[in-house]
């Protein structure tokens, strides 16, 4: 009982140390959690990082488990409405966040712990030439993007409003890394994904990196699940994410900070 008192203490004084979606300064140390399992729902972007992370707080806590499930960030939202059992929520956007947050079914303020941008992911040999945003308007070029209501695909649109450049994708996916697949498949010409995608798939795609992609920034925030029935090893968890060393495996991907 004291053990779990301490730890107790410990994670409050966890969380009370944390920012909110809107700041850059989430707690850096984890508390040492009791054994369990966590079930965390992530966008797909998040796969290779969370694995690491995820792989580094099971070694580092014996008899812990991580269960991780990746999709697009609606469908995760969807999920967890209609009742699935996770126990953190981690958004490639703060849209899709919200919705869970205006529907209290997350507990506490979400943290923001990453960035992304988009950047236009090619077959190695660039069939169609593609140097920039405006060449994906051009016609006969085969592009592929996210759905509008995947946070990519809400990005893809803010680019396009900004740029002037309207396109015409032939496939508009419910993920990035589906995106990605239809790239590196040779199904498209093109493809809008986000930089962290594109270098984890080293020479198996080009990027093109295009002027502007900075005006369609996405902004990751984390949270506990309501429903969650081991919100301690969550906060814990968390706390590995937007530490330091869940912060060097983000950046060694090529996410930026909030």
């Amino acid at each position: 009982m004291l053990v779990a008192a301490a730890l107790t203490v410990g994670l409050a004084g966890c969380a009370s140390g944390t920012s909110d979606a809107s700041g850059s300064s989430p707690a850096s140390t984890a508390p040492s959690p009791l054994p369990g399992t966590l079930t965390v729902f992530a966008a797909a972007s998040l796969k290779a990082t969370f694995t690491k992370i995820a792989s580094d707080f099971e070694a580092k806590y014996p008899g812990t488990k991580i269960t991780l499930s990746f999709a697009g960030s609606p469908d995760l939202v969807a999920q967890i409405t209609q009742g699935a059992p996770a126990d953190i929520f981690a958004s490639a956007d703060t849209k899709n966040m919200t919705k869970l947050t205006d529907a209290k079914l997350i507990d506490g303020a979400p943290l923001a712990f990453a960035t992304n941008v988009l950047e236009i992911a090619v077959p190695p040999t660039n069939p169609a030439s593609i140097s920039s945003f405006a060449d994906l308007g051009k016609p006969g070029v085969k592009v592929v993007a996210c759905a509008p209501q995947v946070p990519c695909g809400d990005a893809t649109d803010t680019l396009e409003r900004a740029t002037g450049t309207i396109l015409a994708p032939v496939s508009e996916e419910s993920s990035v890394t589906d995106v990605l697949g239809k790239v590196t498949s040779g199904e498209a010409d093109a493809g809008l994904v986000y930089v962290t995608d594109i270098k984890s798939v080293g020479d198996k795609v080009k990027g093109i990196p295009f002027a502007g992609s900075g005006k369609a920034v996405n902004t990751y925030p984390i949270a506990t699940v309501g429903t969650s029935k081991n919100k301690d090893l969550a906060l814990a968890f968390i706390a590995a994410v937007t530490g330091s060393e869940g912060k060097k495996i983000l950046t060694e991907a090529g996410f930026g900070t909030p």
